[in-house]
């Protein structure tokens, strides 16, 4: 039983770990110390919301509808390309992390909302990471064991993003060199620009 829990818990986080357009989003709101909880949250509800989707079987759905798939990719190319020129003109505009008594342009609370659900659900990689890979592998558990497993990549989607968000801010001190918010902002806006192309290229 426990083993079931576990493979849930270390399924989901071999596939959320790696660092794409989500993670990069909450890694830099957890530097930033901007609206951490709100971000961990809707990230978090998010991918818990696509896990649960991908249990009650909606991966073959996807499967057997490659025109919906082909729809999140453009809508997802779409909204990667038009964040990596934001995160270019961060770059180029060689912003420092301020902590204390210092003014600093900020998302609203909405803005960080509406950005932190457009990197969880705009991304095709989510419904094929949680929908149809996960969905997948639950759905062949045991009837009785499918609770268990969801509840361990449920586990495991939370711990993740919970210690992303909070933990960047260990990395803090680095940031408060301006070249180091350089190499991160550009190295954000040539991945979101990857991702994009791949998406773009994978619909044809």
């Amino acid at each position: 039983m426990n083993g079931v829990f576990l493979n849930g818990f270390a399924l989901t986080l071999g596939l959320t770990i790696a660092i794409g357009a989500q993670n990069a989003h909450v890694l830099r709101q957890g530097l930033r110390g901007e609206h951490v909880l709100l971000t961990v949250v809707v990230s978090a509800l998010c991918d818990i919301s696509l896990i649960l989707l991908g249990m009650a079987g909606l991966g073959s759905v996807f499967s057997a509808n490659p025109d919906w798939m082909d729809g999140a990719r453009y809508a997802g190319a779409a909204f990667l390309g038009w964040y990596g020129l934001r995160s270019l003109r961060a770059a180029l505009q060689a912003s420092r992390l301020q902590i204390e008594g210092r003014q600093r342009r900020a998302l609203s609370w909405r803005q960080a909302l509406v950005t932190a659900a457009g990197f969880s659900l705009l991304n095709p990689h989510a419904y094929l990471d949680t929908v149809v890979l996960l969905g997948s592998i639950g759905s062949s558990q045991a009837a009785e064991l499918r609770p268990l497993f969801t509840a361990g990549a449920v586990t495991g989607s939370v711990c993740w993003f919970v210690l992303l968000g909070y933990g960047a801010r260990l990395l803090a001190p680095l940031f408060e060199r301006p070249r180091a918010w350089q190499f991160l902002d550009g190295g954000v806006a040539l991945m979101l620009w990857g991702i994009a192309g791949w998406l773009l290229l994978a619909s044809h």
